[in-house]
């Protein structure tokens, strides 16, 4: 399943706490792409946040991924999570009428 992270930063983080897990971070990023977990990385310039497009069986597989993020488990940011199925509007266009 495609899931939607969304990034968000937790109130009253400072830069200066995020900034030395920036490597670990990126290299955790690093292997979950490599592992086909995560399929794209985003960055949003209006709020500085990562979105990423993951691949994984369910919610609960993406949250525990995401858990594995060094900037998650110091409690500096949070995901949103959202699953995403194929949108089925286009089915309307060939259903009988």
């Amino acid at each position: 399943m495609k899931i939607l992270a969304m990034e968000h930063e937790r109130t009253g983080v400072a830069a200066e706490e995020i900034r030395p897990h920036l490597k670990a971070e990126a290299a955790r990023v690093w292997e979950l792409y490599l592992a086909g977990v995560i399929r794209e990385t985003y960055f949003r310039p209006d709020q500085h946040t990562a979105v990423l497009m993951l691949e994984c069986a369910d919610e609960e597989q993406a949250r525990q991924v995401l858990d594995t993020l060094p900037l998650v488990e110091a409690h500096l940011i949070d995901f949103e999570i959202i699953p995403l199925i194929p949108y089925p509007g286009l089915a309307r266009l060939f259903a009988d009428e």
